[in-house]
């Protein structure tokens, strides 16, 4: 059946702010669904709080609204577009499905005739509430743990007594696992269950036996209204049951279950979906597998909407769910729909995978200070990274690399753990580092045996580990003129970075590549093809990996390579990574629009990135995508195989800009803003001098790299002094001290965390207004796209402040200085592109604190607020194929926009909520006030300082 003709206009209901548990993966989700429904000529409309998305762009849907994810925002709107015919809730989330439900219980859907698509409201409650999700399963026969409901404290006392330690503990209608906890003594218990009563928004918990060391799996599912079902990726998680999937090290396809095993769990997650209400759409089932001879399955949990494993799986096997799973809430059926990889295979083709792919997620406990490191079924994780390889070795090693934690890869780089007592331990409560961990245990000689033992990881994952240390061991009896060949080859293959190599070889890195290169070692590039090459792909969505060569009938040799180079002008553009405190998915949007601006001037746009959760990584967003980590080798083979013009850096935060100086060293040409004023910016003392020249005012400051030098300083400077270190986002290491000891321990701290680091010791301006203006700028001429005045006083984090565009309370005067140092400022640094720029007002002096000529946090805040395309601008003027006075700017805001920053504190109960100089949040909503005596507004002016620490 084809798409139902009575929907012409939908509601979508996005996830708002990032925070842990719910992430950019429904930005992603929502964006493709939005794109979706356009190509069915489908008015959309879009309701999303989250300024810093590319979902919420204009280009995006018909009508964008920047409003509270609230039932009196839904009224707003469909009062405002009574022509709504139906609602789409499966793409935002837990924050859209329960917001959907609330307006469905008000009546508000029915009220305005308004058509619930996608999902079944019975679906969503019966899996959702533990208790009828459990009778139903009893019902159709399909095995779940012992678990019973509590409703009140006296009850899962009851059932604790009956059910004995360890238990699980489950919150209904939660996100990220919140209020979930495993219970090992009794002693912990009535701490934890009271929390996860208090946690639901029913007050209601599952009580279940835990199943400690069975193995967990999920299976991706589409439906349609016909009732064909596709499996479209199989998931193993590769730390067994009691870690939250999301911080879980997960490998698609599946490795360990045998096919039998398989065959049973299709069949019971296809019983499950079709079991729980009449919807078309994607699902979400999730397994837990005895890891035994009998590999008995017993159900923990299904989502009827588009989940975080979702987006995963999308990125994994090349076939976009949320597209797919938009056009089926149409009605349209599955086997009319094209495969969008194939273009000519049917979407009822499931896929198959000739590859491995193994995703790690990326955490920053080092943010909340005191916070507990170990991983359990509440959701820790704030990004995620995905390796591509042709086995599970080579992907995991990919992945490790795309982290941006300062390691090379597994193992091979110097920073092994060597300490017995603490290897033990951080395997026995499983810890952040543990992919790592393993290794370091098997290197010191621990059994498998034991490993297997402490941590039920399956022996197939251990001995693949093994098998990586025993290679580094035979690499390192040789040295850079006696390793074979097939020995580098295979190091290669199994995803040993040419920085690790040169570890065991004790040799530099650029040697193991001059070696590589003249034995014939190069990478290749694949398809990402859903069907391992079955049929033809026509989308360009490659990884790398080596091969040995093939032997033609004449003799020949050669690497099969499926990355056709073009003779069109290129342009690469180097894309954020894992999304982290202080690197989000604002940067992913400046990433996109900065694609899209290049093809808009003719060039083929290349994007490299190995986040999944993100809308650059889709794979029709650049005309190439290379999913890989943005680590100086493979981006280096990348640019020698396609031959660019250039690299765009100054779009994908901090990660893209530490690769600007090797771009530089190795003649490679960065687009816009050159690498020598992106390094003076970044350097503290070239840019102070330069402030000087210019007769820009800043904070007395000095350099210090020593904990003696900093002493001496602090003579001259008095406190209290901001220590801040160079090159580093997100304000990671900023600390205001008040006397000397607090001086001497932090500079000590932070120089054993980053040897050879400038640190720059700032008097901190107290009681200073600070404010940040963003401009663009063409080498001549300067245009400001926004100056916002923060909330919070200097000193806190401009990532965690509540800053005003256009500014509440700064006078001509003060924003005439704003004004005259920022074009100065930009000019000096020979800026192209954009720069972002923030200053302390103190006495109405106007001082710098520091200057970044690159996409800042607040460029796309700003870009929604005024309705203008910022990026797209911008990065016209850093390709050099347009100047500032080509453009008409015609900034629109009526009254005043606020960015409120989100913060995931309740994932870190015991963790102090102060804000300073270090950057906390996860995520920012966005807020449009008519004036400033806004109900709102004077509430977070009038707590402006309740939080300020140092």
């Amino acid at each position: 059946m084809p798409k139902n003709e009575k929907l012409k206009s939908i509601l979508i209901i996005g996830s708002g702010p990032i925070i842990i548990g719910q992430a950019c993966e429904f930005d992603y989700s929502g964006s493709q669904a939005l794109r979706s429904l356009t190509e069915d000529g489908i008015e959309t409309i879009l309701i999303n709080s989250n300024p810093a998305t590319i979902m919420t762009d204009p280009s995006m849907a018909d009508h964008v609204y920047l409003l509270p994810l609230n039932t009196k925002s839904i009224i707003k709107i469909l009062k405002e577009h009574p022509q709504i015919d139906a609602v789409l809730p499966t793409m935002g989330g837990q924050t859209a499905l329960n917001l959907c439900i609330e307006a469905d219980e008000k009546g508000i859907w029915k009220d305005f005739d308004v058509e619930i698509i996608g999902v079944d409201i019975d679906a969503i409650n019966i899996t959702e509430d533990r208790e009828q999700f459990r009778d139903l399963m009893e019902k159709i026969g399909i095995p779940m743990a012992p678990q019973a409901t509590a409703t009140s404290f006296l009850k899962g006392k009851e059932i604790a007594q009956e059910f004995g330690f360890p238990l699980c503990i489950r919150s209904s209608f939660t996100l990220g696992g919140a209020g979930a906890a495993i219970v090992y003594e009794e002693k912990d218990f009535d701490k934890l269950l009271r929390h996860g009563l208090e946690i639901s928004p029913i007050h209601e918990v599952m009580i279940d036996k835990a199943l400690l060391g069975w193995k967990e799996f999920e299976l991706e599912l589409l439906r349609d209204s016909n009732d064909n079902v596709v499996i479209i990726c199989s998931i193993e998680n590769m730390d067994p049951m009691g870690i939250h999937t999301g911080d879980s090290i997960t490998v698609a396809p599946a490795m360990t279950l045998s096919d039998r095993t398989y065959q049973r769990m299709r069949d019971m997650a296809i019983h499950m979906m079709r079991s729980i209400g009449d919807f078309a759409g994607g699902c979400n089932v999730q397994f837990a597998v005895s890891p035994d001879e009998n590999e008995d399955i017993i159900a923990i949990e299904i989502n009827p909407r588009v989940s975080r494993s979702s987006a995963l799986a999308s990125k994994a096997t090349g076939y976009p769910i949320a597209k797919i799973a938009a056009k089926l809430a149409l009605g349209y059926h599955l086997d009319e729909l094209n495969n969008q990889i194939t273009k000519s295979t049917s979407a009822l083709f499931e896929p198959t995978l000739d590859y491995v792919i193994v995703k790690i997620p990326r955490w920053n406990f080092d943010k909340f200070e005191g916070s507990d490191r170990t991983l359990g079924l509440q959701m820790k994780a704030v990004g995620e990274v995905m390796g591509i390889g042709r086995s599970f070795q080579e992907a995991l090693h990919k992945a490790t690399q795309s982290l941006e934690i300062k390691r090379n890869g597994l193992g091979a780089d110097g920073k092994e753990n060597k300490n017995y007592e603490q290897i033990i331990e951080k395997l026995t409560y499983a810890s952040w580092d543990r992919v790592f961990i393993i290794y370091d245990a098997i290197k010191m000689g621990i059994p498998l045996s034991r490993i297997y033992e402490i941590t039920k990881i399956d022996m197939w994952f251990l001995k693949q580990y093994e098998e990586l240390y025993f290679l580094e061991k035979e690499i390192s009896t040789f040295n850079i003129d006696s390793i074979e060949k097939e020995l580098l080859l295979e190091a290669k293959q199994k995803g040993y970075g040419d920085r690790q190599i040169a570890h065991m070889l004790k040799c530099l890195e650029s040697q193991v590549y001059n070696k590589r290169e003249a034995l014939g070692i190069n990478r290749v590039y694949k398809l990402v093809d859903t069907c391992a090459a079955e049929f033809e792909a026509k989308t360009p969505y490659y990884y790398s990996t080596f091969e040995s060569d093939m032997e033609t009938a004449d003799g020949n040799r050669f690497a099969h390579n499926e990355s056709v180079v073009t003779e069109k002008k290129k342009i690469v553009v180097l894309g954020s990574g894992p999304n982290r405190i202080g690197q989000g998915i604002e940067f992913d949007y400046c990433c996109v629009h900065g694609v899209l601006a290049a093809a808009e001037c003719g060039y083929e746009t290349i994007m490299i990135n190995c986040n999944p959760e993100t809308v650059s990584t889709d794979f029709d967003t650049a005309d190439k995508l290379y999913f890989e980590p943005v680590f100086w080798e493979h981006i280096y083979d990348i640019i020698k195989h396609e031959k660019p013009e250039g690299v765009i850096v100054q779009l994908g935060g901090q990660t893209a800009l530490k690769l600007a100086e090797k771009l530089d060293r190795y003649g490679i040409k960065i687009i816009g803003t050159s690498f020598k004023s992106l390094d003076l910016a970044e350097d503290r003392g070239l840019f102070s001098n330069l402030l000087k020249e210019n007769n820009i005012p800043y904070p007395e400051f000095d350099i210090a790299t020593t904990a003696d030098e900093a002493a001496a300083i602090a003579d001259v400077l008095d406190f209290p002094i901001l220590v801040r270190p160079s090159y580093v986002l997100g304000g990671q290491g900023m600390k205001i001290v008040i006397n000397k000891q607090e001086l001497e321990q932090h500079v000590v701290e932070l120089l054993s965390a980053m040897p050879g680091n400038q640190l720059l010791l700032d008097h901190y301006l107290e009681g200073a207004i600070e404010a940040e203006a963003d401009a663009i700028c063409d080498g001549e001429d300067v245009y400001i796209i926004g100056i916002m005045e923060h909330i919070e006083p200097c000193g806190v984090h401009s990532g965690d402040s509540n800053s005003t565009l256009p500014p509440f309370n700064l006078g001509e005067f003060v924003m005439q200085q704003i004004k005259d140092h920022t074009k100065k400022i930009a000019l000096a640094l020979n800026t192209v592109g954009l720069i972002n720029i923030q200053f302390a007002v103190k006495d109405d002096t106007v001082y710098i604190i520091e200057a970044n000529p690159r996409a800042s946090r607040t460029v796309p805040f700003i870009a929604k607020a005024y309705g203008e395309p910022y990026v797209n601008y911008a990065t016209k003027i850093m390709l050099g194929e347009k100047k500032v006075k080509d453009f008409t700017f015609n900034p629109q805001l009526e009254g005043y926009a606020i960015k409120q920053p989100v913060f995931s504190f309740n994932k870190f109960p015991n963790v102090d909520k102060t804000l300073g100089p270090e950057m906390k949040s996860t995520g920012e909503s966005i807020l449009f006030i008519d004036s400033l005596k806004d109900d709102q507004f004077y509430d977070l002016y009038s707590r402006r300082k309740m939080y300020l620490s140092k």
